[in-house]
């Protein structure tokens, strides 16, 4: 089982840059991946923010983020961040990281919650304008 501990709350202004980190802990190997989700406010559903294999180091991001969201993994602190170039009041949400195994040959991580056996405890993104 493979324990994820994530950054705290943040506040951020509109325009600035946003890093979030997460740590796994635990009974961890080459073949998991790690994703960002965040629930925006009054929403149930998490949606899939991007993620990486552990192996590789591939990287995958929802359309919404291409091209403003930065995903990285050092390996040798079993981190993984999450970093938003400027962020707008729409990003405010709970951002959470998940882990799970990724069976098979692939070149992405799965992009919904129910394959990701492990949750971070969340993080609070507020957005400023």
């Amino acid at each position: 089982q493979v324990q994820l501990v994530q950054s705290g709350d943040k506040v951020v202004t509109a325009g600035d840059s946003l890093r979030l980190f997460c740590t796994a802990t635990g009974q961890t190997d080459l073949t998991y991946g790690s994703a960002w989700f965040r629930q925006l406010p009054g929403l149930q559903d998490r949606e899939f923010v991007g993620g990486i294999l552990w192996s590789g180091g591939h990287v995958n991001y929802a359309t919404s983020m291409q091209g403003r969201a930065a995903i990285s993994r050092d390996s040798t602190q079993n981190t993984i961040y999450l970093n938003i170039d400027g962020v707008r009041p729409e990003d405010t949400a709970v951002y959470y990281c998940a882990a799970g195994p990724m069976y098979g040959l692939r070149a992405a991580v799965d992009t919904t919650p129910a394959s990701y056996s492990s949750w971070g405890q969340g993080s609070q993104v507020t957005v400023s304008s």
